[in-house]
């Protein structure tokens, strides 16, 4: 379940640099987390940098969101193996992560894929 749009600009080298996810430099204070306070992003008055780090920003956001979604679905692929004593139902994964019971199977199936071809928690 890749995003198209990624897929799209490989081998593109000014697509390359964006793609690298953008280090996040620090994490919000709990004092400061309101929309005023986002990684800075607030301070900076050149519009230029703001896009600039407001761009690696979403791409980084971006990549852990799919890194994220890749182990819920190896994470519901374990949890469903029928070989496991305490196998898990499609519904009762589905009600753990809050989606459908379909959407459910679609994720174990996907985590069965990524698990067949190796690239489990790559």
């Amino acid at each position: 379940m890749a995003d198209p749009q990624s897929s799209r600009h490989e081998g593109r080298p000014d697509q390359q640099r964006r793609l690298r996810p953008a280090p996040l430099l620090f994490e919000p204070g709990q004092q400061e987390s309101g929309p005023e306070h986002f990684f800075d992003l607030e301070s900076m008055e050149d519009a230029g940098e703001l896009l600039d780090r407001s761009t690696e920003l979403l791409l980084a956001f971006r990549a852990a969101a799919e890194r994220a979604m890749e182990f819920q679905a190896l994470a519901a692929a374990q949890l469903a193996d029928p070989r496991r004593f305490d196998q898990v139902s499609f519904e009762a994964i589905a009600e753990r992560a809050d989606w459908t019971p379909d959407y459910a199977k679609k994720m174990v199936e996907f985590g069965r894929d990524l698990i067949k071809n190796g690239r489990a928690g790559e």
